[in-house]
C-alpha cells in the first residue's frame, strides 16, 4: 500500500504553503524526512524530528533523526516503518527541521492506495507555494492569567535587609 500526505509548512503567510507526497507504508520515517527536506528544498543535513500528534496537533512521542540521549534510549526514524506510527486512526504528525531555525510542518494521512506497477517510491505529486528564505517566526504565548499575583503579598522587594539569605534558600 502507499500512503499520500500533506505536508503543510506552518507560517503565517496568506500563501498556503505544502507538498502532497506518495511513500510506501512500508518506509520509514527517516524516508518520510528525506522526501520531506527534498521537496521543500533543504539540504537535509539538519537535526529533525517528528513528533506523533492528535487531532488537535498537540505534540506527543518523539522519533528523532539521531539518538542524543545519555541512555541511547531514543527512537529513531531509521527504525521506525511508516505504518507503525501512521494509520487511518492515526494521521497526523508534527515535522521539525533544523532546531535553530524551527521549520514546523503539519504531516497528514490523506488517504492510503495500491501501489501503482512501474512507479517510483517515494514520489513528489503536488507543489504549493514558495518557501520563505527563512522559517516564520515562532511566536510563544503565556496563557493571560496572572497567577503569580499570590507571591507578592506582604513582599516589599525594595526592603532587602529583611531577606535573610541563609533563612530563606531552599
Amino acid at each position: 500500500m502507499v500512503y499520500r500526505f500533506r505536508v503543510i509548512l506552518d507560517n503565517d503567510t496568506e500563501e498556503d504553503i505544502f507538498r502532497d507526497l506518495e511513500i510506501r507504508e512500508t518506509d520509514t520515517l527517516e524516508d518520510l524526512h528525506n522526501i520531506i527536506t527534498q521537496s521543500f528544498g533543504f539540504d537535509g543535513t539538519e537535526m529533525a524530528s517528528f513528533y506523533i500528534s492528535n487531532d488537535a496537533w498537540e505534540q506527543g512521542e518523539e522519533i528523532s533523526l539521531f539518538d542524543l540521549s545519555e541512555d541511547a534510549s531514543a527512537r529513531l526514524m531509521n527504525e521506525t516503518s511508516l505504518d507503525s506510527v501512521v494509520h487511518e486512526a492515526q494521521t497526523k504528525l508534527i515535522y521539525i527541521y533544523d532546531f535553530l531555525s524551527m521549520w514546523t510542518f503539519y504531516v497528514e494521512l490523506a488517504e492510503i492506495v495500491d501501489e501503482t506497477e512501474g512507479h517510483d517510491y517515494p514520489n513528489l505529486m503536488f507543489v504549493q507555494g514558495q518557501v520563505p528564505d527563512t522559517a516564520p517566526d515562532k511566536l510563544f504565548e503565556a496563557d493571560a492569567e496572572d497567577d503569580f499575583g499570590e507571591l507578592e503579598e506582604g513582599l516589599d522587594i525594595d526592603d532587602y535587609d529583611t531577606l535573610d539569605f541563609d533563612e530563606n534558600w531552599n
